[in-house]
C-alpha cells in the first residue's frame, strides 16, 4: 500500500509540473529553457547609435558583444562606460519573448555615473539617489510598436527585479535589483 501511495504522489507531482509548464506562454517558456542564441537590437535615443548584438551563444556570454552593449549603454553625458549586468540583457530578451516581439528596443537611459545621476536629481523628479543605473544594473526604455502599458505588464509578470512605469516620459524602467514596482 505504501509503494502505491509513493507512485501516486510521484505521478501527481509530475502531472502538476507538466500543467505548470503548459500554462507558461509557449514563446516565453522557450526563451527560458532552450539553449539558443540571444540577440538584441537596441537604438540609443540620445546618441543615435544602433546595435544588433548576439550577446549569448546558447552556452555562454560573448564578451565582445557584451562590451559593445556596455558601450551603447554608457553614460553619454560623461562619456563613461561601465560593465552592465548581463542579467539585465537576459531580462530584456525574456521580456521581448513574453511580448512576442524582436522589434528594436529604444534605450533612453542605461548606465549613469554618480555625477550625472546627482545632476539629474537636481533637475528632475523621481531620480533615485542610490539608483541602480549607477551600478550598471538598470535601464529605461520602450519598444517600437509595443504599448508601454503592455511592456510594464510583461515586466511585472516576469518578477525579475524592479519595474518602474513612466507613461508621461514614454518609458519603462527595469533593473536587476530586488522585485518591486512603482
Amino acid at each position: 500500500m505504501d509503494s502505491i501511495n509513493i507512485h501516486r504522489r510521484r505521478w501527481l507531482a509530475l502531472g502538476g509540473a507538466a500543467l505548470g509548464m503548459a500554462m507558461l506562454p509557449g514563446q516565453a517558456f522557450a526563451t527560458l529553457s532552450t539553449p539558443r542564441p540571444r540577440i538584441l537590437v537596441v537604438n540609443n535615443l540620445n546618441t543615435g547609435e544602433k546595435l544588433k548584438a548576439e550577446f549569448f551563444d546558447g552556452k555562454r556570454y560573448i564578451q565582445e558583444e557584451l562590451q559593445r552593449l556596455n558601450h551603447l549603454f554608457r553614460d553619454h553625458r560623461a562619456n563613461r562606460v561601465k560593465t552592465i549586468d548581463p542579467h539585465l540583457f537576459d531580462q530584456l530578451y525574456r521580456l521581448q519573448g513574453l511580448l512576442g516581439t524582436r522589434k528594436p528596443v529604444t534605450l533612453i537611459s542605461g548606465y549613469r555615473s554618480l555625477g550625472t545621476n546627482d545632476e539629474m536629481r537636481e533637475h528632475k523628479r523621481g531620480v533615485a539617489k542610490h539608483s541602480y543605473h549607477t551600478l550598471g544594473k538598470a535601464m529605461d526604455f520602450n519598444i517600437e510598436g509595443i504599448q508601454l502599458s503592455n511592456i510594464r505588464k510583461a515586466a511585472l509578470k516576469m518578477g525579475a527585479g524592479g519595474v518602474g512605469y513612466y507613461p508621461r516620459s514614454n518609458f519603462v524602467h527595469i533593473d536587476t535589483g530586488p522585485v518591486r514596482s512603482w
